[in-house]
């Protein structure tokens, strides 16, 4: 019998992971986590990378914590060369970043973070369990 793994451990795993995180920017992390796992229920996260990493469908945004001047992110689905947003920078083949300089600056692009996750969601097909995100944003 295949032993189940759950997103609850998952998360928890990562909760494990930011009590122990030493980051300068630790709490705009958090606040960045708590933000993209607010978009829907149906995002998973894990530590890939040694950061944590969120999932719909496949890896979608990973943090770089080797940044320490900054909060960086790795949108690493391939659809997000398709996005246009003002806070995705770079012109790789299959990625875009995104970067926090302070908490203000997360506040400051939370509405964009938060359409550019949907709408990596909405390229790999509608939310199917639960109809609606979590934040109530279609």
């Amino acid at each position: 019998m295949k032993k189940a793994t759950s997103t609850k451990s998952k998360t928890q795993s990562v909760d494990e992971f930011m009590d122990k995180l030493n980051h300068p920017f630790k709490a705009e992390v958090q606040a960045v986590r708590d933000i993209i796992k607010g978009v829907s229920q149906d995002i998973t996260e894990a530590i890939k990378w040694n950061a944590p990493s969120f999932s719909y469908k496949g890896y979608l945004v990973t943090f770089n914590l080797s940044a320490k001047h900054h909060v960086h992110l790795v949108f690493h689905a391939p659809e997000v060369v398709n996005i246009k947003n003002k806070l995705l920078e770079g012109n790789y083949p299959a990625r875009r970043m995104a970067y926090f300089s302070d908490m203000k600056d997360v506040k400051a692009k939370k509405t964009a973070l938060v359409k550019v996750v949907k709408e990596l969601i909405k390229a790999r097909g509608e939310i199917s369990k639960h109809g609606e995100t979590a934040t109530g944003i279609n």
